[in-house]
């Protein structure tokens, strides 16, 4: 199979309600994205978005630099021949890498997104209301909404932190669920303050509470913390998983396809995780429905907790024609589903876009 067309976005997704975490708030989400065609009319799509002090050494314009650049290059390969030449671009540019190798195993038709059975995969849900006093009314739709597993922001402030989720914990009565996510908020002092201060009750674990690069401090908070504590930020592939695996109290590792740098690498990165005894969570809630599709399509057969692949539920509107199926508190994947991504929409929505082909240089708009 030969390449035919690349075609590339820089889009800018609106949210239905403004997404709150510790260090941004996001009113739109701003993914690169990409559409692969062959010559033979197969069409694959990839996605990730770039959040400057997440990925490590990424930006979003070195994204998108990236994405031109192989554009280009790749424009009348094989798709054999282009999956061999982008796979040394992982361990630098995981993301961006990924964007295109996801697009290509796609079109490849990977086993790993053919659904021969019906499938469900349980999402989780965040809570947005920031005040203690007023959560439970969203608390409560969210369990009427199905949803088993709430994700609760932290790192803003310890006191205010632990206000908020014993007041989660008093509207939930333990019917649900809690994890708690820093997103690398806090120092090593308040991180264990925080943690040791904890009720565990109905709280699955606690997330990424110190800086990415400080491994240090992730383990004091870990050594001290009344949940198993889950590391994210901190993981990028196979080694940060083993080295994970070393520190006491962490029981958790959450892996995202944009990190790994492909579908094939992220189910041998969920295996790793429970060959070391680790329980693996999966999911980017800062994606749209591409992400959120090809992350479920894995989940099905690797994970057995809660998927965090939600971001597509966040938008104001989807990227696929027919929306995902989510029923419950999951996504339900009927045998053979499969996306049909909304062009029109996703131009409409693009801030940038380029082309290349096999008969022209790039046109950029």
């Amino acid at each position: 199979m030969k390449i035919d067309a690349i075609d590339i976005f820089r889009a800018e997704v609106p949210l239905t309600v403004p997404y709150k975490v510790s260090r941004w708030t996001f009113t739109a989400f701003d993914p690169l994205i990409a559409s692969i065609r062959t010559r033979d009319g197969r069409v694959g799509w990839g996605e990730a978005t770039i959040t400057a002090g997440y990925a490590v050494n990424e930006t979003p314009e070195m994204g998108w630099a990236f994405l031109k650049a192989w554009g280009e290059r790749l424009a009348g390969c094989g798709v054999t021949e282009a999956k061999a030449m982008l796979q040394p671009e992982i361990h630098a540019n995981s993301h961006a890498a990924s964007i295109l190798i996801s697009a290509l195993e796609m079109i490849e038709r990977s086993p790993l997104l053919t659904v021969d059975a019906p499938a469900v995969v349980p999402l989780l849900v965040p809570v947005n209301a920031m005040d203690a006093d007023k959560v439970g009314a969203e608390v409560e739709g969210s369990i009427a909404e199905g949803f088993r597993t709430l994700k609760v922001k932290v790192g803003f402030d310890v006191d205010a932190d632990l206000k908020r989720v014993a007041a989660i914990q008093r509207a939930l009565g333990g019917r649900a669920k809690i994890r708690l996510d820093a997103n690398q908020a806090y120092s090593v002092d308040q991180g264990r303050r925080f943690a040791a201060a904890l009720d565990p009750t109905g709280i699955e674990l606690f997330e990424q509470p110190c800086d990415k690069a400080d491994w240090a401090a992730n383990a004091a908070v870990a050594a001290v913390s009344t949940v198993p504590v889950m590391l994210d930020e901190s993981i990028y592939g196979i080694a940060e998983i083993e080295r994970a695996a070393t520190i006491e109290g962490v029981g958790f590792v959450k892996v995202k396809l944009k990190k790994l740098g492909s579908l094939i690498q992220l189910e041998a990165a969920l295996k790793r995780i429970a060959g070391l005894g680790l329980t693996a969570v999966l999911g980017d809630g800062a994606a749209t429905d591409i992400s959120c599709w090809m992350e479920a399509c894995v989940a099905r057969t690797t994970i057995s907790n809660a998927g965090e692949n939600n971001g597509f539920l966040k938008l104001t509107a989807p990227l696929f024609r027919d929306p995902l199926p989510v029923a419950r508190g999951a996504i339900r994947l009927p045998a053979d589903w499969w996306p049909d991504v909304d062009e029109p929409y996703l131009r409409k929505v693009s801030a940038e876009t380029a082309r290349f082909t096999t008969v022209s240089l790039a046109a950029v708009h």
